[in-house]
C-alpha cells in the first residue's frame, strides 16, 4: 500500500522533537490531512498526548518488541484510514538497546519501514561549525534515511544564509526552521499528565506553535518527500482473518461464542495503554467493558476477566483507596477465580498497602500482600525479557517487554527471569498464578502473541467449568 510517511529525529533527546512534531501534526490537521502519529519506542505518553489533545490517531512502534515484518504491518494497518503518517524518534537517532547497538532506536525503525527523516539540528550557538555535525550523521550509516533538516532555535535573519550554506555544501536539503518559542514549550508536566482545565491552555498553545511552524518550515517540501516514501506491504490479516491459520479462526470463534467480557480499567489513575493490545483482544472476540477504580462503585457484571494497565495510582492514592466498595469488588473477583493480569501502577493497585510519595501509607484491593512504596528514584529501566515462567500454566518462550517504575514492592514475584537484553544484568520478578499474573514489566501483545491467547484460554477453561456446574 501506498502511504505517505516521515519521521522527526534529533542528535539527542531535548532537541525539540516532541515540539516540533506535535507542531507539524497541528499544522497537518489545520490543512485538512487525516494524520496518524507513531512514537518510537514503548513510550505511553507521547501516543497519549497526541491523541487526548492533538486529536491524530496514535500508536508505538517498536522493533524490539516486533520483527520487521509484524513493524511494517502495524504502521500499514495503523495507517490505512489516513493520508499521512508522522513518527516521532526516540532519544538521538542512532541510539538503540545500548551503546554498541542501534536496534530499537530510531534509525532501526526508519530502516525497517524505509521512511525518510528530519533530522532537527540545533542551530543555536554555531555556524560553519554546523556542517560537520550534519555530515557526520549522513555518513555514519549506509543508509540512514535522513533526508532533509530542520534547523531549531534559528533567528529568522540568518536562516536563509545557513540552508544557502548547508545545501551548498552537502548532498541534503533543509526545509524549515524554529525560532526559540518561549510562549509554546511543553512542559514534561503536560505531556505526562493533564488535567480537564489544562486541555483548553494546551489546544491554544499547541495553535500559536502550529502557526509559527507554518510561517517557518517549508511543508510542501516536507510532504513531497514524505510522499517519496516507497509502498509498504499490505497490512497482515487480522487475527482469525488468514486462510493459512484456521487455529486462530477456530479460538476466536470459541472466545465469541462463550461471550468472553473482559473489564479494562481507565481513568485517571489508569491510562497508560498499548491500544494494539486492546485491538488484538477484540479481533481474537473478547469484548472489552471499561471501568473507573475510582469513579464507579463496584466492577461491570459477568467479567471473565481483568486488565489492570500502568498510569499515576500514586496520584490518586487517596480516591483509590477510600472507594472501599471498587477495591472490595476487585478483590472479591479474583479470590472468585476472574482471570486478572496486572502491570506496573495496576499490580501497584492490587496491593495490601500502597503509601504515597510522602509515605503515607493507604489500604488498596488486597489481592496482593504486602506494601508498595515510593523509593524516590527511578528503580528498572529500559527493555527485558521475560524467561523461564508460566503464564496461566503455559510455557510461552521469551516474552519482551519494559519497565519504568519509582515504586517498589515486598512482592515483586519470583515467577519469571527479567533478562536486560544488552547486558548481564538480570533479576527475578511476576507473580504468576492460575488466576492472576501481575508485576512491573509492561506487556505489549505483538510481542509474543501467545500471551493474549493463554489469558483468554484460561478463561475458556474457568467459563467452561462454570457452565458445566
Amino acid at each position: 500500500m501506498k502511504l505517505d510517511r516521515i519521521m522527526i529525529a534529533a542528535p539527542a533527546s531535548g532537541s525539540g522533537k516532541t515540539l516540533i512534531t506535535c507542531g507539524l501534526l497541528g499544522l497537518l490537521k489545520k490543512k485538512g490531512f487525516q494524520v496518524a502519529s507513531f512514537k518510537c519506542g514503548p513510550d505511553f505518553i507521547d501516543p497519549m498526548f497526541h491523541t487526548k489533545v492533538i486529536g491524530t490517531k496514535s500508536r508505538n512502534l517498536d522493533t524490539f518488541f516486533t520483527d520487521h515484518e509484524t513493524t511494517r504491518s502495524l504502521l500499514a494497518k495503523n495507517a490505512a484510514d489516513c493520508d499521512i503518517a508522522v513518527m516521532e524518534g526516540v532519544m538521538g537517532y542512532f541510539d538503540g538497546m545500548g551503546l554498541n547497538d542501534s536496534r530499537a532506536g530510531a534509525s532501526d525503525l526508519a530502516q525497517v519501514t524505509d521512511t525518510p527523516v528530519l533530522l532537527i539540528v540545533n542551530a543555536k550557538g554555531c555556524s560553519r561549525s554546523i556542517l560537520p555535525a550534519i555530515k557526520g550523521f549522513l555518513d555514519f550509516q549506509e543508509k540512514p534515511c535522513i533526508r532533509g533538516i530542520i534547523l531549531n532555535r534559528v533567528s529568522a535573519m540568518l536562516y536563509p544564509r545557513m540552508k544557502e550554506m548547508i545545501e551548498s555544501e552537502l548532498d541534503i536539503k533543509v526545509v524549515g526552521y524554529v525560532p526559540v518559542l518561549t510562549d509554546c514549550i511543553l512542559e514534561s508536566r503536560h505531556l505526562g499528565l493533564m488535567m480537564p482545565d489544562e486541555i483548553t491552555e494546551l489546544h491554544e498553545k499547541l495553535d500559536r506553535l502550529s502557526q509559527e511552524l507554518e510561517k517557518s518550515l517549508d511543508l510542501e517540501a516536507i510532504l513531497q518527500l514524505a510522499k517519496s516514501a516507497p509502498p509498504l506491504p499490505s497490512p497482515k490479516p487480522s487475527y482469525g482473518e488468514d486462510p493459512e491459520k484456521p487455529e486462530e479462526r477456530e479460538f476466536r470463534s470459541r472466545v465469541q461464542q462463550a461471550g468472553l467480557r473482559i473489564g479494562v480499567a481507565r481513568d485517571e489513575a489508569f491510562c497508560f495503554f498499548y491500544e494494539d493490545n486492546l485491538t488484538l483482544l477484540r479481533e481474537m472476540g473478547a469484548q472489552l467493558v471499561e471501568f473507573s477504580p475510582i469513579h464507579d462503585r463496584e466492577l461491570p457484571p459477568d467479567l471473565d476477566g481483568l486488565l489492570f494497565h500502568g498510569g499515576y495510582p500514586e496520584l490518586y492514592v487517596k480516591e483509590l483507596s477510600e472507594n472501599r466498595s471498587m477495591c472490595a469488588s476487585v478483590k472479591n473477583a479474583i479470590s472468585r477465580g476472574t482471570i486478572c493480569m496486572a502491570e506496573c501502577g495496576g499490580f501497584l493497585y492490587l496491593h495490601e498497602i500502597l503509601e504515597d510519595t510522602e509515605g503515607n501509607p493507604y489500604p488498596m484491593v488486597g489481592a496482593v500482600s504486602g506494601k508498595a512504596h515510593y523509593t524516590g528514584r527511578l528503580q528498572r529501566f529500559g527493555y527485558i525479557i521475560l524467561r523461564e515462567g508460566q503464564v496461566f500454566g503455559k510455557q510461552l518462550g521469551d516474552i519482551p517487554s519494559h519497565e519504568f517504575h519509582y515504586y517498589d514492592s515486598e512482592q515483586n514475584g519470583e515467577d519469571f527471569l527479567a533478562q536486560k537484553p544488552a547486558a548481564k544484568r538480570n533479576w527475578r520478578c511476576i507473580n504468576s498464578g492460575d488466576s492472576l499474573f501481575c508485576g512491573f514489566p509492561h506487556l505489549y501483545y505483538y510481542g509474543n502473541q501467545q500471551l493474549p491467547e493463554a489469558f483468554l484460554q484460561r478463561m475458556l477453561v474457568e467459563k467452561e467449568k462454570k457452565n458445566r456446574n
